[in-house]
């Protein structure tokens, strides 16, 4: 019996099949399984009963859960008792964003910190930017990247990205270097949210405009700019989605300018652990 069997128990049994807790741990199937049955012929007893759609434990296997939970937490509690006596920071800090900023600004604050200080758990949740106000505001989580915070509120800043017009290659105004928001609102729009209550229609009304001729709405960036590559309209995005290879598309800045700024928000609600004002240090740095 060893830690990778134990652990393979442990995700079998909160992910409901092998196939998906082998996805969760980052392991093959065919290595979840052989660790199982690992497990099971060590032990001489069945664990998991296999079903059409997935798993059960046995009663036997529910048993050795309850001591299988219980010895990963022992073991992580002399990791951290072990990282506090050689000096290191531990404890755990919750955090949610929103899609786009996982992908740009946050992973490499995140690894920073990880580097600093690897005694803490970092939880990263991802949700839209409503709802990482709705948690920072219930004290579900420590903090939350926020989008446009007042200049004058407790937010840190971690960066910002300008909103850039997107258009097919072959467009009469994709030669130009820069058109108004108003431009871009008058042609057939691929709108794309990106999980965030700002993009460009909501820009278009905060300017008095409307985007009367919306061919396509989605959610994912990528897939607005897909689209718009193959002629099915123009759009507006944060820059920092746009693809490596711009091949077949036109990118104009806007005139004038408009940018969405991101900043890293501490529960109003909760007293921030040494964790998270370590984090918060780190970003203000």
């Amino acid at each position: 019996m060893n830690l990778t069997q134990i652990r393979s128990l442990i995700a079998v049994a909160e992910a409901g099949s092998v196939t998906a807790a082998a996805e969760a741990v980052g392991v093959t199937q065919s290595g979840m399984s052989q660790a199982l049955a690992a497990l099971e012929d060590s032990l001489g007893v069945t664990l998991l009963v296999r079903r059409r759609h997935g798993v059960e434990l046995t009663a036997f296997g529910e048993r050795a859960l309850l001591h299988a939970r219980s010895a990963v937490a022992h073991l992580d509690a002399i990791r951290r008792e072990a990282a506090e006596a050689r000096g290191e920071e531990t404890g755990a800090i919750r955090i949610a964003a929103f899609p786009s900023v996982f992908a740009t600004v946050l992973p490499p604050l995140l690894r920073r910190f990880r580097s600093r200080h690897p005694g803490i758990e970092v939880v990263a949740l991802e949700t839209d930017d409503r709802e990482v106000m709705a948690w920072l505001e219930a004290g579900t989580i420590d903090l939350g990247v926020v989008l446009n915070p007042p200049p004058d509120g407790d937010a840190v800043s971690i960066g910002q990205d300008a909103w850039v017009g997107v258009l097919p290659a072959g467009h009469p105004l994709a030669g130009r270097r820069t058109l108004s928001l108003a431009a871009l609102a008058a042609e057939p729009f691929v709108l794309a949210t990106g999980g965030c209550h700002l993009h460009a229609r909501t820009l278009a009304e905060a300017a008095g405009l409307s985007l009367p001729d919306i061919r396509v709405e989605v959610r994912d960036w990528a897939s607005a700019i897909a689209l718009v590559r193959e002629g099915v309209g123009v759009g507006i995005v944060p820059e920092s989605t746009l693809p490596e290879k711009c091949r077949g598309l036109g990118i104009v800045a806007l005139d004038p300018p408009l940018v969405r700024r991101f900043g890293l928000k501490a529960s109003p609600v909760r007293r921030p652990s040494r964790a998270s004002s370590l984090l918060i240090d780190l970003a203000r740095g």
